[in-house]
């Protein structure tokens, strides 16, 4: 199981409630909060959070690059290509 952490209290704070209001697609083990409010992504394997990252770019392709939805959307993504577990799995 792969889990990565988006914080609450980053320049751009994302909350558990944000992605339910914009019906953000969610991973196949989908998301969840801790008590600090930080969103988690969850993901069986880093294969897993790649392709979730490949389907995320391509629904953002479908909504206005102006709106909080998409902006949403490429903070999941960056998240994912952040991810250390994810870098290393690509770089092998």
């Amino acid at each position: 199981m792969l889990v990565i952490e988006i914080s609450s209290d980053g320049q751009s704070p994302l909350t558990l409630s944000e992605l339910y209001k914009y019906n953000i697609p969610a991973p196949h083990d989908g998301f969840s909060s801790e008590i600090n409010n930080a969103v988690l992504m969850r993901f069986e394997d880093e294969q897993d959070a790649i392709d979730y990252s490949y389907e995320l770019d391509s629904y953002a392709n479908t909504i206005d690059s102006r709106s909080e939805e998409y902006h949403i959307i490429n903070m999941l993504i960056k998240a994912i290509s952040e991810d250390e577990f994810v870098q290393s799995y690509i770089q092998n």
